[in-house]
């Protein structure tokens, strides 16, 4: 599914698509805006009176345009992605995850005290409020092998649930608290998935961190709660939020629209979203990757494994996301910041097979 850019000077604003229909021999003319024209004007073409009308047929969503959106731009042929205008590499260089999601939210980056009041919010939505202290039960009824795409969708929903004042999403005022509610907790959900698995305690957000850093805590302290921040890898998780940050109308983002089309709550949706981005095609494509690199073993058995792909005995699986077609800009930027994580981690062996 696509997301329409919304040009302010159109030049074919003003033009139509001439349409005959040799069915009927009648014609008709559809306003074009954007290049696009209404799905609906289409209805108006009928073989015969009291017929439904004619529909496009588009079931991969390949060639459909269901908003506009002065959020995201991409160009697929020239690798160029932005938020409100700003290229991805300037702020991941330079800005916060957390201004960037004032930047996307609000429609530009914000002043020194908005950025400030921007991160304490988050901080404090990160600490759950008492009558949330029996949510993390509800891992209980997982195994700790279990995906834990399934444990973040299952602690989203039931977020919703322990919500008592869900509000009216029709408000801009409740959908701003949900949406920051979301971008502050999501991060102590994930982490609590983390250390289930792991058979863990749980640790509690820690209002002195950053966003990143606080995240890294949550997931890497030990049984003790102890855990130093490393600030490159502080600053390499911060990055990897931003470049994550949106990424146009891609599955998941549409299923979160399409529930919300409903009036359900901002959890529901999220829940579903993260349902639709764990299916292989979408972010767990990431995860058969690495099954992928895992399967090869080493750099001496890259030619055999090409050739069971030139076969189609194997497939070839692969990061990024197909609309570009000459390169991600997020993958260099991933690059330059893996150095300088790898000198503090030690390189990963399979990082040489995906090279």
């Amino acid at each position: 599914m696509k997301v329409q850019q919304d040009m302010p000077q159109d030049p074919t604003r003003d033009a139509l698509l001439h349409v005959r229909d040799d069915r009927t021999a009648r014609e008709f003319d559809l306003p074009i805006r954007s290049d696009t024209i209404r799905a609906m004007d289409l209805r108006q073409i009928r073989a015969r009176d009291g017929d439904f009308g004619m529909m496009s047929y588009d079931p991969a969503f390949t060639n459909t345009v269901s908003c506009t959106s002065r959020i995201t731009f991409i160009d697929g042929g020239r690798g160029v992605l932005e938020y409100r205008g700003y290229p991805i590499d300037q702020l991941a260089e330079s800005v916060s995850f957390s201004d960037v999601c004032w930047l996307l939210l609000e429609g530009d980056l914000p002043t020194p005290q908005q950025s400030a009041e921007m991160r304490a919010e988050l901080l404090r939505m990160a600490v759950l409020p008492e009558r949330l202290a029996e949510l993390p039960r509800t891992l209980d009824g997982f195994p700790r092998d279990a995906h834990p795409m399934a444990m973040l969708g299952a602690l989203l929903f039931a977020l919703g649930g322990w919500e008592r004042e869900p509000g009216d999403v029709r408000d801009v005022a409740c959908r701003r608290r949900h949406g920051f509610g979301l971008i502050g907790r999501v991060p102590v959900l994930a982490a609590m998935v983390w250390r289930h698995r792991k058979g863990l305690p749980l640790v509690a957000p820690d209002r002195s961190l950053s966003y990143a850093g606080n995240f890294l805590r949550m997931v890497l302290a030990d049984e003790h709660g102890d855990y130093d921040v490393n600030p490159v890898l502080e600053h390499a998780m911060d990055v990897l939020f931003t470049l994550h940050a949106d990424h146009e109308q891609n599955c998941s983002t549409s299923t979160m629209r399409v529930v919300g089309s409903s009036e359900a709550t901002p959890y529901a949706c999220a829940a579903a979203a993260v349902a639709a981005l764990s299916g292989p095609l979408h972010g767990g494509a990431n995860e058969a990757v690495l099954r992928m690199l895992a399967e090869i073993g080493s750099v001496e058995a890259i030619p055999a494994f090409m050739e069971k792909v030139r076969a189609r005995e194997a497939k070839l699986m692969g990061f990024s996301h197909r609309v570009y077609k000459s390169y991600d800009p997020r993958a260099k930027i991933i690059g330059d910041i893996a150095k300088d994580v790898f000198a503090v981690t030690g390189r990963n062996p399979l990082l040489d097979i995906a090279v």
